[in-house]
């Protein structure tokens, strides 16, 4: 049993920000659209302003939580008192990170999951306690659940100090990793999306008309234009990255996974290795070529939404002949060395229509409206032709006694680990089309978040897929 406690006066600061925050477009309307008279705008804003704050501190001082009789008890309410107790059993992870605001006063963010949380957010939220308060609540969750009192707690103790290192990510990598991630489109896209939202004040029309004048004085100029602005973009992401998965470790603790990583937020993340549905890596044209992949755990629990709880990035960067040398002490259940079994030649032409039929709305417009430069468009065919020869090659299953893995290419090549007893579907498909040719897909699922994930492979040998079959229906 303890006392109700309060979190650090920060988390008033937090709570103002965060409301700050959401009506940041509603205050920005009023100011630029509001009454003429300036001062009206100005005195009702410090107004706004200062009931946000003190709303702020209201919620920090009404926000209490205690451990008690084997539950997690949150108190909190402005108005309206409420109150949430969360069973130490229901609580599958605790996710804790370290803000801006947190990291000077030596404070963390801790995120309680469970099976239950929905709509995209924790079950709770302590937003900000110290680093000894939050081991005491990991320690306490973690002699609940295995039943032991002070023994565990000391097991826990003499096990934090002997904690396995699996990966830790190095500059090289980090590197790579912020220089291959893609990261220059969504660049793009968030500024344009935010630039386009202020149509009614920037002037457009006269920004085009000069877009037009400049256009029209050289093409040079223009591609000298649009590689500093993918450059600039390009930058912009890499940095990101490298802020964001800087110091990228993977420790095993017990039988828990305790990711860590960031520079200016440091965030930790625990994975009990019972929730581990699958094993998935993916690998993506830049990477690819020069031996890299990514490693992802799909996760039981979490939400729809909050992917981080369910898709969790294992290995941000790592050498694909290294995986199997870094997980296998630990996930030994997983065989990551499986021969691949690959799809019928005779499925190719069916990948090869597949491509073209794709490809050619997107060829004949050019064609047809931008003559004699549309027929540049024949390339899309081209392209597409060479990608589903690539999704044919990259196309593959194993099965490894208990153990079903499946490879397949969208944009990305993916491959899949699944361990028979958390497959929770099976599906095989066959369109007439297939059934000429004597071939089928397959799609397997198992549970990642509070739905299901996996992967699915198109056209196999028919035989093959009654092999999978037989070994998932198979019981002694």
């Amino acid at each position: 049993m303890s006392e109700p406690k309060r979190l650090h006066p920060i988390s008033a600061v937090v709570n103002f920000l965060k409301q700050l925050k959401e009506l940041i477009i509603p205050f920005f309307v009023f100011v630029v659209f509001g009454s003429k008279n300036g001062s009206f705008q100005f005195i009702m804003s410090i107004v706004v302003i200062i009931i946000i704050l003190i709303l702020g501190i209201i919620s920090w001082l009404r926000f209490t939580y205690r451990l008690e009789e084997g539950e997690l008890r949150i108190e909190y309410g402005v108005f309206i008192r409420k109150k949430r107790y969360i069973p130490f059993e229901r609580i599958q992870s605790l996710d804790l990170s370290e803000g801006i605001l947190q990291r000077p006063f030596g404070l963390v963010k801790v995120k309680v999951e469970t099976a239950g949380s929905s709509k995209g957010e924790a079950e709770a939220v302590l937003t900000a306690i110290t680093k000894e308060e939050a081991n005491f609540i990991q320690h306490t969750l973690f002699s609940a659940k295995n039943k032991i009192d002070e023994q565990s707690t000391e097991l826990f103790e003499k096990s934090s100090q002997e904690e396995d290192i699996l990966y830790k990510i190095t500059p090289r990598e980090l590197l790579l990793l912020a220089s291959t991630s893609g990261g220059a489109g969504v660049v793009f896209s968030a500024f344009f999306a935010f630039v386009f939202q202020f149509e009614e004040i920037i002037p457009y029309e006269r920004l085009f008309r000069g877009l037009e004048d400049i256009i029209s004085s050289g093409v040079i100029l223009v591609s000298i234009l649009v590689f500093i602005g993918f450059l600039f973009a390009w930058v912009v992401a890499l940095i990101g990255t490298m802020i964001k998965y800087a110091e990228f470790t993977v420790k095993k603790l017990g039988e828990d996974l305790i990711i860590t990583r960031g520079l200016l937020e440091k965030r930790q993340l625990t994975i009990p290795l019972h929730r581990i549905q699958a094993i998935r890596i993916t690998e993506n044209v830049i990477r690819q070529p020069l031996g890299f992949g990514t490693v992802y755990l799909e996760s039981a629990g979490g939400s729809a939404i909050d992917q981080d709880s369910a898709r969790v990035m294992l290995l941000p960067i790592i050498k694909k002949d290294r995986v199997a040398e870094i997980l296998s002490p630990y996930l030994k259940q997983y065989v990551f060395e499986a021969n691949m079994n690959r799809a019928p030649g005779r499925a190719l032409k069916r990948y090869l229509l597949r491509g073209i039929l794709f490809s050619l709305p997107a060829a004949a417009i050019p064609i047809i409206f931008f003559r004699p430069w549309g027929y540049f468009g024949l390339m899309f065919v081209l392209i597409s032709m060479v990608w589903a020869v690539l999704r044919f090659k990259d196309t593959g299953w194993s099965i490894a006694d208990l153990q079903l893995t499946l490879r397949y290419r969208t944009v990305n090549k993916t491959t899949v680990y699944m361990n028979r007893n958390r497959i929770q579907s099976l599906r095989i498909q066959e369109s007439y089309f297939q059934r000429r040719k004597e071939l089928g897909t397959i799609s397997a699922v198992v549970m990642s978040g509070t739905g299901g994930t996996g992967g699915t492979v198109v056209d196999l040998d028919k035989m093959d897929i009654q092999e999978i079959y037989k070994w998932y229906s198979y019981t002694k």
